[in-house]
């Protein structure tokens, strides 16, 4: 019985060796490749990333560029189709006319409406502080306007 009752003292004493490694080990290794799982998915053909992760355009520039791309590509599409149009003796389109009405931004009247309900309830919390409340239709209309001219 002896050597029975040795060999499970035995037994904990290893388990409990081996757990507290393995943790120790973990921990390490946790440690040790923490940046590792940040570049997870990151590579030569990602997008909008440099080599050390960060963002290639900060927000407005990054947007800016990005619009003149997209409007000097649909510009070279609508060149190619007014050529077209000419060669099949068709009226020619005036490019530029054409662009702003494609990229104009479209603003719908459930857009509107979502509009002039956060106005209201930005009035109510104006109202609550003892300010005065603003025009809701002259407020719609402006904040309209903002959203046309940064799109």
């Amino acid at each position: 019985m002896t050597l029975l009752a040795t060999t499970q003292d035995a037994f904990w004493t290893v388990l409990l060796v081996v757990v507290i490694g393995g943790a120790i080990i973990a921990v390490i290794t946790f440690i040790g490749t923490g940046k590792l799982y940040e570049q997870i998915g990151r590579g030569g053909l990602s997008i909008r990333e440099d080599d050390d992760g960060r963002p290639s355009a900060s927000g407005a520039a990054g947007a800016a560029v990005s619009a003149r791309e997209r409007d000097d590509e649909i510009r070279q599409l609508l060149t190619a189709r007014n050529d077209r149009r000419v060669r099949r003796g068709e009226e020619p389109i005036d490019v530029e006319a054409e662009l702003a009405r494609l990229t104009a931004p479209q603003i719908d009247a459930a857009l509107k409406d979502e509009i002039r309900q956060l106005v209201i309830a930005r009035n109510d919390r104006r109202v609550r502080r003892g300010e005065e409340p603003l025009d809701v239709d002259a407020e719609v209309e402006r904040q309209v306007r903002e959203l046309a001219g940064g799109m």
